[in-house]
């Protein structure tokens, strides 16, 4: 017996718009259901888990313990590119000059995650 992934749950100051940005990073709409001021907010994967944002009273204190690591269709540079854009913030660069490396953002309520290389960088440093 094993059990199943069910969602990842990211508490927040404002799960409707919290959930909005991550669905422009990952290409998915808000559940049906939700609508701005829900307390409680889903963002369904085409694949994997569900984002699960939950409004809480308390703010962010410190370095979350458990984060997203993205691998993008387009290249990492792109990405980040495209993520800042978003309303994502630069916290470390750990790009390396070989190609190799991530670099870690934060969304706008300063959870951290990561963007890894894409398949596509991958096969070029690989060569």
């Amino acid at each position: 017996m094993v059990s199943i992934v069910q969602n990842v749950a990211i508490d927040c100051a404002d799960a409707y718009e919290l959930a909005r940005f991550w669905g422009e990073v990952t290409g998915r709409p808000l559940h049906p259901e939700d609508e701005p001021g829900d307390p409680e907010v889903q963002v369904p994967l085409a694949e994997g888990p569900v984002l699960h944002f939950n409004q809480v009273p308390e703010g962010k204190m410190v370095k979350n313990r458990i984060h997203l690591c993205l691998r993008p269709e387009t290249s990492r540079e792109q990405e980040v590119e495209r993520l800042l854009g978003l309303g994502a913030a630069l916290v470390t660069d750990r790009r390396n000059p070989d190609g190799s490396g991530w670099a870690v953002l934060a969304d706008p309520e300063g959870n951290e995650f990561c963007v890894l290389r894409s398949d596509s960088d991958r096969a070029v440093t690989a060569s």
